[in-house]
């Protein structure tokens, strides 16, 4: 009998441990672009793709492009946080003071192409910022490459920019316009396209890249950018999974989660972000638009315009307690180990 009771106990584990093998998972991916945009399309569909091949088709995904799953996309983080769904892809600055030491990667002239301050990015956040990751399982942090300007009329100088009502996608971004002497129009990137064609705004900032899903190209004829290392500005991201979707997944599964995500898989968003740029510029130069590089003498007077963003931010940070100077130190050599 005893021998009997140990024969059903092996087998009754052994198929309880095949069970646990073959379980599978579906898991829902949201996020507020079209699904031909950039980072949709190149970035987020081949790591789904990467991680269902690498599990064998036990870890499928659905994905779920501009907002369909409900809400707006200031929305999203928490989406991924409280369970709504597993995984998210949001612009962080969408909910402003919820990153704050995260924002001083959005300051003015701080960050290069994508893929360096991408990676910069994610290895500050993890050795400064942890905290405000808590809950959630990080894919990926991304940048996007520089910010420039997109508009009606033609930006050749500080003085050009005075008084035009230009989108701002962040907190930091707003505050950097009003200081440069625009009047600032927050709004999530999918509303700028109409926002554009009913005169809602007459410029937008936003990278090379995400102009083609919008028809920027098409709706303006004049792009400004700099003659600088540094980009006018940069927005960050957040790739990010629902902490219980993740722990709940099998040792093995969750592995294959873990060897696709953090600096590399980071860095990857970035690279893509990058050749978006490459593409969306492409466009706008065969449509015959006017392509603007402010020269050095030029830049270098935008620069010192938006310093006061940067004071504001560091007072910012003080009445918050936390050490300002410091973070942007911190941050400044992250991008410095990249180069």
């Amino acid at each position: 009998m005893k021998t009997k009771m140990l024969v059903l106990g092996a087998l009754t584990a052994f198929a309880m441990s095949t069970t646990a093998f073959a379980q599978e998972v579906t898991l829902r991916i949201h996020q507020m672009l079209p699904a031909q945009a950039t980072i949709p399309a190149q970035a987020i569909e081949p790591w789904a793709a990467k991680v269902q091949e690498e599990s064998g088709g036990r870890i499928k995904f659905e994905l779920y492009p501009a907002m369909q799953l409900g809400g707006a996309p200031p929305e999203l983080f928490d989406q991924a946080k409280d369970g709504v769904v597993d995984i998210i892809w949001t612009v962080l600055g969408y909910t402003p003071g919820r990153f704050p030491k995260s924002e001083v990667f959005e300051l003015p002239f701080f960050t290069t192409t994508a893929e360096p301050s991408s990676a910069a990015f994610y290895n500050y956040v993890m050795e400064n910022a942890p905290e405000e990751f808590a809950g959630v399982h990080v894919i990926a942090l991304h940048t996007h490459g520089p910010g420039l300007f997109h508009s009606k009329d033609p930006i050749n100088s500080l003085e050009d920019l005075a008084g035009m009502k230009v989108r701002g996608g962040s907190r930091i971004i707003s505050s950097m316009l009003a200081e440069l002497g625009a009047e600032p129009v927050g709004m999530p990137v999918p509303q700028v396209t109409e926002a554009l064609s009913k005169g809602v705004i007459d410029a937008t900032t936003i990278p090379w890249e995400v102009t083609p899903s919008l028809r920027v190209a098409e709706l303006v004829k004049n792009h400004t950018g700099f003659t600088s290392e540094y980009g006018l500005y940069t927005q960050t991201f957040g790739f990010v999974m629902n902490m219980d979707s993740y722990n709940n997944l099998p040792d093995d599964l969750r592995a294959i989660i873990d060897a696709n995500s953090g600096l590399e898989t980071s860095r990857q968003f970035g690279a893509v972000m990058d050749t978006g740029d490459a593409n969306g510029l492409s466009i706008a130069v065969n449509a015959g638009n006017n392509v603007v590089q402010l020269d050095e003498a030029e830049t270098a007077r935008w620069q010192e315009a938006a310093q006061p963003t940067v004071d504001g931010w560091f007072a910012e940070m003080e009445a918050l307690g936390l050490d300002g100077r410091a973070l942007y130190d911190a941050a400044k050599a992250s991008m410095d180990a990249q180069k």
